[in-house]
């Protein structure tokens, strides 16, 4: 009997000794998860939710995906902002009273942001929340309204009470979420979308000077007092993104910290090809971190094969053609700089409404290829993307297949979106963006950003030039690599059938709407030509519209016979303005109107007299 208690003694000390172990090893594990990775760089993602619209569902809102994929934080951008989760009691409790719908709505918000939290921390990574600056309460607003606006009724900056309501709402940020890792600040854009009885708007009202009073601030009150993280954002208008004079002037009155990083779009501007790598990177004392676009907004969002990460890894194309690079053009050239401190990938998202895709397969390509070159950026990008396929069960000769797709899909792109010889300069890039292909409609910018006129003008240009016609070749060359594209897909085999039914379908996707922009600029140009000259090339019209027509035809057919397929492309011109983010004129306008042209002139013919 009592070698029997002593034996149940001994296990019961076991089972203690065993626990003991797994605590301290679960401990371990979440202590080097919470650090960043072994070489000291951050490694984050980001869903970028539509704004107004149902939150993306994507298997990158998952912290536990993102840990297993090497990813050391979550930013989180859902738009429902954690600092307007908060009530403002201390400063005022009319803010938000007891019993209102207003209320209810923050306690439910504030829950949201709990969840979001202890969901990233038990998956062994840290949290940061999208910030936009300023956004408040409208009851606050229109309680301080004289003492935090200026006379042209912004929040303001320079003024004092507005820098004192902001020490109080961190206050209650971090009172109220504790464990909230930090905060990713935006400034320039302000969507108060999805938080309905708040307001905003940018608080960079006096240049640099702004940007200088906001980041003293938030490194006083987020870095030093409460040792949490700042990832400054540098997108902004005015120049803080993208002039190396400007972002100087700005973080050189700002003293380091090792809690404060500046982020920075890897492009000079936005994510657009043409544009630069971003000169402002290296540049100063404080650390860095450099965002990455994997579901490219201006590209087709996933709805077709568009791999980026071998030109940001090494360079684009396009920088030994049209944008010559004279100093950094990738993040190969910039990884060795004491101020480099890692990558932040937008996984999904950006811009407005679509393409929808249902299959994530080319946003996990790009993801999967910065975060682990991030990780170890001793590797190559090829090396990276052999080991994306060796987990894939891409294999044997579709290896080949599908790294020379891939490396296509970014030739394709440059070509048929933008050009890689010709001049395409900022105030053209965005006539393609989101679901929308503009025209050559000569209606001026609207007061709401638009890309109606960007087409006309780029077009009056290569016109005056003699490049018109070089213009819309590109076009066609651009088709010819898509077409290898296509016949490349149907040669690779991959473990997961979703996804191989899904790139051959994206390529025929791919394919066809670059078919329809081929022609779209045959039809435009031959018409542009005829508005200037008198003369219209009729026939070669009237063929390039049926092969547009037959196109969107196919297009249409695709989307109806393939349940994975993306949402369609619509010929409209884009204007920021809800809900719709369109004009009446756009691609099919403008070919419709060489559509009647062709029609009258030809009907006319018919009718004249027969000469005898």
């Amino acid at each position: 009997m009592r070698k029997l208690a002593m034996t149940i003694s001994n296990a019961n000390r076991n089972i203690r000794l065993i626990k003991m172990l797994m605590t301290i090893l679960i401990i371990s594990l979440a202590s080097k998860a919470f650090s960043q990775d072994k070489n000291g760089l951050y490694i984050l993602d980001m869903v970028h939710h539509n704004p107004g619209e149902a939150l993306t569902q994507s298997v990158f809102n998952d912290p536990t995906v993102l840990a297993k994929q090497g990813y050391t934080g979550q930013v989180m951008n859902d738009f429902t902002f954690a600092h307007a989760a908060i009530t403002f009691k201390k400063l005022n409790p009319n803010i938000f009273p007891e019993g209102s719908k207003e209320l209810e709505w923050v306690m439910k918000a504030a829950e949201r942001v709990k969840k979001n939290i202890k969901a990233a921390h038990a998956a062994g990574i840290k949290v940061y929340y999208f910030t936009d600056i300023i956004v408040l309460p409208k009851k606050l607003v229109e309680l301080y309204h004289d003492e935090i606006c200026d006379s042209q009724g912004r929040i303001s900056f320079e003024r004092p009470r507005t820098l004192e309501i902001h020490k109080i709402m961190l206050d209650e940020l971090f009172e109220t979420f504790p464990d909230l890792d930090g905060l990713v600040i935006r400034t320039g854009e302000t969507y108060t979308n999805n938080v309905p009885y708040h307001t905003g708007n940018n608080p960079i009202t006096n240049k640099e000077e702004s940007h200088i009073k906001l980041i003293n601030l938030l490194r006083e009150e987020v870095c030093v007092k409460r040792n949490k993280t700042i990832f400054y954002r540098t997108w902004s208008f005015g120049g803080m993104h993208e002039s190396p004079d400007y972002y100087l002037k700005v973080v050189n009155s700002i003293d380091p910290h090792p809690q404060l990083i500046f982020s920075i779009k890897h492009t000079k501007g936005d994510y657009l090809r043409t544009f630069g790598f971003n000169p402002t990177l290296t540049l100063g004392k404080h650390p860095q971190i450099v965002e990455v676009q994997c579901q490219r907004e201006y590209e087709g969002k996933g709805s077709y094969p568009n791999y980026v990460m071998n030109g940001v890894i090494n360079g684009f194309e396009e920088y030994e053609t049209n944008t010559p690079q004279k100093g950094y053009k990738s993040l190969n050239d910039i990884k060795n700089s004491p101020n480099f401190k890692g990558v932040w990938s937008w996984s999904r998202g950006g811009g407005w409404v679509g393409p929808y895709i249902s299959n994530e397969f080319w946003c996990k390509l790009n993801a999967y290829v910065i975060a682990h070159w991030a990780a170890n950026t001793a590797q190559t990008e090829e090396e990276v993307f052999n080991h994306f396929m060796d987990e894939n069960g891409i294999s044997g000769a579709s290896r080949k297949s599908f790294r020379e797709l891939c490396l296509l899909s970014a030739k394709a792109v440059i070509r048929g979106h933008y050009s890689n010889e010709l001049p395409f300069n900022s105030g053209s890039v965005t006539w393609m963006r989101d679901e929308f292909l503009g025209g050559i409609d000569p209606t001026p910018e609207s007061k709401l950003y638009s890309s109606g006129g960007m087409l006309f003008r780029l077009f009056d240009k290569y016109y005056k030039e003699g490049l018109l016609q070089k213009a819309v070749a590109e076009k066609y060359e651009a088709v010819n690599i898509w077409q290898t594209i296509e016949a490349l897909s149907r040669k690779i085999v991959i473990r997961d059938k979703a996804d191989q039914t899904y790139v051959r379908v994206s390529s025929q996707y791919g394919l066809l709407l670059h078919k329809i922009i081929a022609e779209g600029w045959n039809i435009m140009a031959l018409g542009f030509e005829g508005d200037k000259t008198g003369s219209y090339d009729k026939a070669k019209i009237k063929t390039s519209i049926k092969n547009y027509d037959n196109y969107w035809k196919q297009y249409d057919d695709l989307k109806k016979k393939n349940p994975s397929c993306a949402t369609l492309y619509k010929p409209y011109a884009f204007v920021f303005k809800s809900p719709e983010y369109h004009l009446t004129n756009g691609m099919g306008a403008s070919v419709d109107k060489y559509r009647k042209l062709v029609n009258r002139e030809m009907s006319d013919e018919k009718s004249l007299p027969v000469k005898k």
